[in-house]
């Protein structure tokens, strides 16, 4: 029998124990009445050496024991914090301080007791009473102060929270991100909207989608790859301004800056265009700056670093690959812009506006490391987005990249039926070209633009890579709670 096997034995015969006395081991609830970093605070000045009067009741799970003879030392963590406490068996009783003798490190355990600082000026708890909780059966990995292998991490969060402290802080930075994230828009007048995820046509993002099957319909649905088409329908409906937080699936590739399940943010506001977007954008991160970081925040990735200072650099898409290229790339041919991708090793695009974010992505978006927006993209892969007003070919849309990572894409709305119906019509000539990710016609929500929509303007962020950001990841499964995996191998 392997270590591991032995020490679960061992456990499951301490537990039988328990319950031969008579002692469940897994009680339905307990009082809960102190947090532990609540009363590390309120006795932090207290004398060393010092006993309190006050009577505390804590919980949490045991992560350190040390037993000399008829006394001991362990340490107990909760959500808040951790604390140490003091075992004697003359304080406890005889049979109490048994009960400590058959807790393990991983065990959930109550304690009673009065609080006092020891001589070393540590808060403790003397303990007048125990009650164990939760009897852990499998040891924590070795070495778990400190988890190291990324895989099991990822795999096995809860053992990452368990034993890393970092992560935890991390996903509870992500729940106040997002939790900004909603007051500022609640300020700005938005209202919270749900869309559906499962979707008989998938819009609003070039992207594969995950294909599933309804059987009391019998019709195959997609999984949502953006909530953008239904938005805007509520735009037309008649309301102004609309967020969705949404779950999104993409059946792509992944890596650090992918997961094919992730979190967006999508923003719709009537009578705004890309340039409200931009100012409206840059307001709501720095409101989670000032919010959450106290004002000041300085970014880390590889070798570089930033602090956020605002406005963001606003650069046009098409300058800035005329500069690295040394041509004018508004005044080249489809193939000679699709010869220039094939040239630089990339596969062979099957439009003019696809040559030319190809290679904005090769020359340009390595570079974009401090926050910029990048704006004016090409009509051929913005279909769901306005002329350009001076730029023929172009469109009114922006993306903001920070950290070398795109965080949001932004449009002056296409409001126009007549040619929204083109821009689809020809990503259908793109799809027979072979490009899957081109979007696919929506009549209905052509027919939904011929009732009229305000002219409006629309956002998605990645909440994801925005927090990468705002709490210096490098992977975005360091993030997500639980990240997708590949199926582990037995």
């Amino acid at each position: 029998m392997d270590n591991e096997n032995q020490l679960i034995q061992n456990r499951i015969q301490k537990l039988n124990e328990l319950e031969d006395q008579g002692i469940n081991p897994y009680p339905y609830k307990w009082d809960k009445k102190n947090e532990i970093s609540k009363i590390r605070e309120q006795f932090s000045d207290i004398e060393n050496d010092q006993l309190t009067d006050y009577t505390a009741q804590i919980a949490g799970r045991l992560i350190s024991k040390r037993r000399q003879g008829k006394a001991g030392f362990a340490n107990i963590r909760d959500f808040s914090d951790k604390i140490q406490l003091y075992f004697r068996q003359d304080r406890l009783g005889e049979e109490n301080y048994t009960l400590f003798k058959k807790t393990d490190i991983g065990d959930f355990i109550g304690i009673i007791g009065k609080i006092f600082k020891t001589r070393t000026g540590e808060i403790t708890v003397l303990v007048e009473k125990m009650t164990i909780l939760s009897k852990s059966i499998r040891p924590l990995p070795e070495k778990w102060h400190g988890l190291q292998d990324i895989e099991l991490r990822y795999r096995k969060r809860y053992l990452d929270l368990i034993s890393n402290s970092d992560t935890m802080d991390i996903f509870v930075k992500r729940t106040k991100i997002i939790k900004a994230i909603r007051e500022f828009l609640d300020k700005k007048r938005f209202i919270e909207v749900e869309t559906p995820i499962l979707q008989i046509i998938p819009g609003g993002a070039d992207a594969k989608p995950f294909v599933t099957h309804h059987n009391a319909l019998d019709i195959d649905l997609y999984m949502r790859i953006a909530p953008e088409l239904y938005l805007k329908r509520l735009i037309i409906g008649g309301f102004e301004r609309v967020y969705e937080l949404n779950r999104n699936f993409r059946n792509e590739g992944m890596d650090r800056e992918h997961n094919p399940e992730f979190t967006m943010l999508e923003t719709y506001a009537a009578y705004w265009d890309y340039n409200d977007v931009m100012d409206f954008v840059e307001d709501m991160i720095k409101y989670i700056i000032d919010n959450i970081f106290n004002g000041s925040l300085t970014v880390e990735r590889s070798d570089n670093k930033f602090d956020f200072t605002f406005p963001f650099k606003r650069l046009s898409m098409v300058d800035t690959i005329n500069k690295k290229l040394g041509k004018n790339i508004t005044t080249m041919s489809e193939s000679e812009l699709i010869n220039e991708v094939v040239k630089v090793g990339k596969e062979k695009p099957v439009s003019k506006g696809k040559a030319i974010e190809k290679l904005f992505e090769h020359y340009v978006e390595p570079d974009l490391f401090e926050p910029v927006f990048v704006i004016d993209f090409p009509k051929e892969s913005s279909p769901l987005t306005k002329d350009h007003r001076e730029i023929k070919g172009f469109v009114e849309r922006f993306e903001l990249y920070i950290g070398g990572m795109e965080i949001a894409n932004a449009y002056s709305e296409l409001n126009n039926p007549i040619e929204q119906k083109k821009r689809f019509l020809m990503q259908e000539k793109f799809r027979e070209k072979g490009d899957d990710e081109a979007q696919r016609m929506d009549s209905d929500f052509v027919e939904a633009l011929e009732y009229g929509m305000p002219p409006t303007g629309g956002l998605g962020v990645g909440i994801d890579r925005l927090i990468m950001l705002l709490t210096n990841q490098k992977s975005i499964r360091d993030v997500i709670l639980f990240p997708t995996m590949k199926k582990e191998a037995k």
